[in-house]
Order: structure tokens, then sequence, then C-alpha cells
């Protein structure tokens, strides 16, 4: 049994997924029932829970075999990351008391710094607090999201798609979701380690090669534009961000262009990619249009 956080989204769906095709059994730790409506219908076990709750993480990890942990994405942190921080306070006490054979995080390229991440600061306060666990520990630093880019799908039928990477020639590492879910899996399944590990997941590929196979897809030429860095306020409220709440999202993107996200940091292991850009657009593209 292997308990997956966040499987109503992304990547927690992903690492579902995968173990289910490998007959694993799942369990799911949930707060809303009727969102995971779908994994019980595939034989996910459903428990009750928030990741807010370190007693409620402790009951969905008791008996299993191995576990994959990941931070609730929040686009507009506190200046102190006052969420992240609960919510690994009581990973932390969770992991202590029930003490699974093995853990498996979510983690991001350039989580091993410590200050200038922006968003990423989470994560990197994350692999901190989690360097006191004496469990087998893997932490999986993936790549920016291919995902990331599906706004394209509607905003460039003109042939622009705007960024925020800048060059945009500028190759940094990026992976699409169905990979991290598939080395989640992997590292949850496969042999046994002790100690922890870091793995480097993701390909180096620029948002020019993402606008081209973006176009591929759409049949239409389409370039990559880089928003001027005046304009990333405004670009990041399109996006929902609150006003005057848009820092860290900036900075976290100003870590990209300065290159703290590539591929290389001494002491990981690098897994690359398999899925394109052009695969994951084509695959969304024909979801929608059926």
């Amino acid at each position: 049994m292997f308990l997956v956080m966040g499987i109503t989204g992304h990547v927690g769906g992903a690492t579902a997924q995968h173990l289910l095709a490998q007959a694993r059994e799942v369990r799911a730790m949930v707060r809303n029932r009727e969102k995971a409506t779908k994994w019980a219908d595939q034989g996910v076990e459903l428990v009750d829970g928030d990741w807010n709750d370190a007693a409620a993480v402790e009951r969905a990890l008791e008996g299993i075999d191995g576990a994959f942990v990941m931070l609730p994405s929040v686009w507009a942190p506190s200046p102190d990351f006052k969420e992240a921080r609960s919510v690994i306070a009581n990973y932390v006490e969770a992991l202590n008391q029930a003490a699974p054979p093995r853990v498996v995080v979510l983690s991001s390229m350039g989580a091993h710094r410590t200050n200038g991440l922006g968003m990423i600061t989470a994560l990197s306060l994350l692999e901190q607090e989690f360097r006191h666990l004496t469990l087998p520990i893997a932490y999986v630093r993936a790549g920016g999201f291919f995902e990331n880019f599906l706004y394209g799908l509607h905003v460039a039928q003109g042939g622009t798609l705007p960024v925020y990477y800048n060059p945009t020639s500028r190759k940094s590492t990026m992976v699409a979701t169905d990979d991290i879910g598939a080395e989640v899996a992997t590292l949850l399944t496969g042999p046994a380690w002790s100690g922890h590990r870091v793995v480097e997941l993701g390909s180096m590929v620029s948002a020019d090669e993402v606008a081209a196979q973006l176009g591929e897809v759409m049949q239409r030429d389409v370039k990559a534009f880089a928003i001027p860095r005046v304009g990333w306020p405004a670009a990041f409220e399109q996006f929902g961000i609150p006003k005057g709440q848009t820092g860290p999202a900036e900075a976290m993107f100003e870590a990209v262009n300065a290159g703290w996200m590539d591929l290389g940091v001494e002491g990981t292991e690098h897994v690359a990619g398999t899925t394109s850009p052009r695969d994951v657009f084509a695959a969304a593209h024909k979801a929608a249009t059926r």
C-alpha cells in the first residue's frame, strides 16, 4: 500500500495512475471525497484528512510501504511562508511517529539554494526540515511543468506565446507531470535505499522549443515572446494572483532566468523526461476537441 498526497492534482494523479498500472494498492488522503470519486472507482482507498492536521497525516501513513508527499501550491504565500512551514511541521511530526519504509518528496530544481527563490523557497524549507529525518527519503527536484504552458492553446492563436523566460532561446529544466508521476512510482516500488538522495528530473528545453512544438499541434507558426519585466505583475494578476502579491512568482522566474534551475547540481542523480511539450499539447488539444 502506498500513500499518495495531492491525488486530485496533476502530479499526485499521475503518481497514482502509474502505481495502479503496476497493480499496486494506493491510499490517498483527501479533504473532499467528491473530488476523488474517480480514484475511489479505481480502487484507491480514500482517507479523510488534511495536511494541516499532523494526526490525520500520521493515520494516513499507518501500515504503508511508502509515501509520496508534496506541498500545496500557494502562488501568493505570506512573506514568512507560514503556510508551507505549517504543513512541513505536520509532515515532520507525522513521519517521525509513523516512520514509513521510504518517502518520496516532490521538490524543485533550485531548492538546494536558500535565498532568492521566490515561491520555490517553500520547497527549500521542506528539504531543509526533512534533512533532520532519519528515514530513507528521495527528493525529486522537478523542472518547470510543460503543463504550465497549456494556456498557449488559447492565447497563441495569433502566433505568439507570451512567456516569462528571457531570453526565450535559453534552456532550463522542464518536465511533464506524467514523467514526474512515473519517476515517483519507480522510486516507491523499486529497490530500497538508505539515507537521503536527490533526483533532478527533466530535460533542458527553451521557451522557443516549447512554442515551436505548440505550433506543430495548432498547425500554425508560433513564436515565444518574452513579457517585459515591467509587465510581469500585471501578467501574473491576470492568472489570478492578487494585486501586490506577485513578488514570489516574479522572484521565481528571475531565478529561472538567472540559471539557478539548470541541471548538474553536485551530488544529485539525473533522470531525463521522456514526454515532450508536443505530447502534452496534443493530449490536451485532443481532450478539448472531443
